[in-house]
């Protein structure tokens, strides 16, 4: 294993210890819970708005799974909360086009962008655990469309 995959496991199995954002919100504008039919693992997703709907205010989460997982979604809180939708949607693509890419290289801009995200690059090389790095992603989606629609009614 070389240097940079060893610091990426390192990386990973922190931020699965550290589960940033774990908890509830009192009032959440949208929420999503998602489960890995194939591993098992969960997480209910909660988002809160700025007043206008422009920016996370605050994201919180409660889950269980891998190590691999837990770290994605805690690493993806701490990267999204008072970001502005434009700035999330941004990472969230280039996170989902790493995941899409089963190991290709990513260009330095690129980690810079996805910052400790960029870790999950070796995760994209098996299949099986791509559903695992992105469950937290798609229910950040998911509770954020759905603030957005709470918000409009």
């Amino acid at each position: 294993m070389s240097d940079l995959e060893q610091l990426y496991q390192a990386i990973i199995l922190d931020a699965s210890r550290e589960r940033y954002g774990e908890g509830s919100l009192d009032s959440p504008d949208g929420e999503s819970f998602q489960v890995n039919p194939t591993c098992g693992d969960q997480v209910t997703m909660q988002v809160e708005l700025s007043d206008d709907g422009t920016r996370i205010s605050h994201i919180a989460w409660d889950g269980h799974g891998c190590s691999i997982s837990q770290a994605s979604i805690s690493i993806m809180t701490q990267m999204l909360e008072g970001k502005s939708l434009g700035e999330a949607d941004e990472l969230f693509h280039e996170f989902r086009t790493m995941m899409d890419g089963r190991g290709a290289e990513i260009s330095d801009d690129t980690a810079d962008l996805l910052e400790d995200a960029s870790a999950f690059q070796g995760v994209s090389k098996f299949p099986a655990r791509i559903k695992c790095a992105l469950l937290g992603w798609m229910a950040w989606r998911e509770a954020t469309d759905n603030a957005l629609e709470n918000k409009e009614n």
